[in-house]
């Protein structure tokens, strides 16, 4: 065998005699668990949920990822439920995209199961775009079905009833600039900018 490997030159060379050294190392090409290569994917195993996944990557800040796993998770349901909806609108809010968080945001609303976070996300996104007085009404829903003991609701809820009291009477008042600001996986607060 030797002699073959002198013969043959080049990439083919180096490609041979790195299999062979491979081959003889303890962990090269053997199925143990401590080998040098990545292990196999266990076809059998159960994947992870979709959804599951997508507020992972919401609460890891990922939220471009976040969308295409929820997506995911609506083709592999085979409908799209108030939690996917919900998750869609979490992930475009934290990019930005307000006109489509709120639809998807007051899609999740008319379904069923409707979530305070849900119905919160829905206020934070209005209160983003200049509606506090009907962002008022979303967080007193939010704060009534959340039974009255979500203080971010709350503290929500008089941030948006402060602002459309001040824009009806239009005080000429200093007026404090706000931020979104994550509170969990899913659910936005607003609180003032650092």
């Amino acid at each position: 065998m030797m002699k073959w490997l002198w013969r043959v030159s080049g990439p083919a060379a180096i490609a041979t005699i790195t299999l062979g050294l491979a081959a003889c190392d303890t962990g090269g090409l053997s199925a143990s668990g401590d080998g040098v290569f990545a292990p196999g994917v266990d076809y059998r195993a159960e994947a992870e949920d979709g959804v599951e996944v997508g507020h992972r990557l919401l609460a890891s800040g990922e939220y471009e990822l976040a969308i295409k796993a929820f997506n995911r998770a609506a083709v592999d349901r085979g409908e799209i439920d108030g939690e996917i909806l919900s998750g869609l609108g979490a992930a475009n809010l934290g990019l930005g995209r307000l006109g489509q968080a709120e639809k998807m945001m007051r899609r999740a609303i008319a379904k069923p199961d409707v979530q305070p976070s849900d119905l919160n996300n829905l206020g934070v996104v209005l209160m983003e775009t200049g509606r506090s007085a009907e962002a008022a009404q979303y967080f007193q829903r939010a704060f009534a079905l959340s039974n009255g003991e979500d203080i971010a609701i709350r503290d929500n809820l008089r941030l948006a009833l402060a602002k459309s009291e001040n824009s009806a009477t239009q005080v000429a008042q200093k007026t404090t600039d706000f931020t979104l600001v994550r509170r969990s996986r899913s659910e936005f607060t607003i609180g003032p900018s650092p």
